[in-house]
């Protein structure tokens, strides 16, 4: 079973996530993808580290800023006598964007690439995923070219990722939906 998860900022979507993990598998490898540059992102980390340590569930944490689908990979092919781990990633727009900064001037090319990667790795990964994005274009147009560029490829990786799951939930004010069961179809 793979599921993303998406919705804004601050609007429960990381909370909902780990306890979808929690619900459906005894145990969870959490791939976290944040990098802390500055104080403030120290502290969110921290915070949500105690929040998972705290919640008295067997989570298995792994920080990985930039080689996700390489890292996916290897768990589902770590141990052929057992079963691929469950795992939650959070989250794919700040691997993006580590990917794209940190390819400089051919970030489009770099981003693009990566996101072919890891669609293989998630339509391939044996196990459940659980994968938490952030729906980024329902705000306003960025002013800065690679603002812009990246709310659109984090569009486009959205929309990949979201075909190759069996769920997709949107959480709003803490509520998630999920929207495969409400989709439309032509």
């Amino acid at each position: 079973m793979k599921a993303l998860v998406t919705g804004g900022a601050r609007s429960g979507k990381s909370g909902f996530a780990e306890r979808l993990c929690m619900a459906r598998a005894p145990r969870a490898c959490y791939i976290a993808t944040a990098q802390a540059y500055d104080v403030e992102m120290k502290e969110r980390i921290a915070l949500h580290r105690l929040q998972r340590d705290s919640a008295g569930y067997d989570w298995q944490t792994l920080e990985e800023a930039q080689a996700l689908p390489e890292l996916l990979r290897k768990l589902g092919g770590a141990q052929a006598s057992q079963p691929a781990p469950m795992v939650l990633v959070d989250c794919l727009t700040l691997w993006l964007s580590n990917v794209l900064l940190a390819a400089g001037e051919d970030g489009e090319t770099a981003a693009r690439a990566a996101m072919d990667e890891l669609a293989a790795a998630v339509e391939q990964y044996p196990g459940s995923l659980v994968i938490v994005t952030n729906e980024v274009g329902d705000g306003i147009v960025p002013e800065y070219p690679l603002g812009r560029l990246y709310r659109d490829l984090s569009g486009v990786m959205n929309q990949r990722i979201a075909r190759l799951c069996d769920e997709v939930f949107l959480v709003t004010a803490g509520i998630p939906v999920e929207l495969k069961q409400l989709e439309y179809k032509l």
